[in-house]
């Protein structure tokens, strides 16, 4: 499974895109330097039911924040129904 993939089907499980998460993370603080990846798979666990391998996506997306996908294009982070269909990870 890519790692979009797995971004994809955390929407799908929690009607939530990963720009969504990210935000409500920053809104916890999770995003701070400090942050243990422990705490966010937690939070994840309890408010979402996601297992360690979808949590670990999201933790890495919000630690890595938002402006690196921006930037290169690499993740899709705007959910799947608004993804261009010519559209490709990199």
């Amino acid at each position: 499974m890519s790692f979009q993939a797995y971004l994809d089907n955390i929407e799908e499980k929690t009607g939530k895109t990963p720009r969504e998460f990210v935000a409500l993370a920053n809104g916890r603080g999770y995003n701070a330097p400090g942050t243990k990846a422990g705490v966010i798979i937690d939070w994840l666990k309890t408010d979402y039911d996601l297992g360690r391998g979808h949590a670990m996506a999201l933790v890495h997306v919000i630690k890595s924040g938002t402006a690196q996908s921006d930037k290169t294009g690499g993740l899709w982070l705007d959910g799947k129904a608004t993804k261009p269909v010519d559209w490709v990870a990199r």
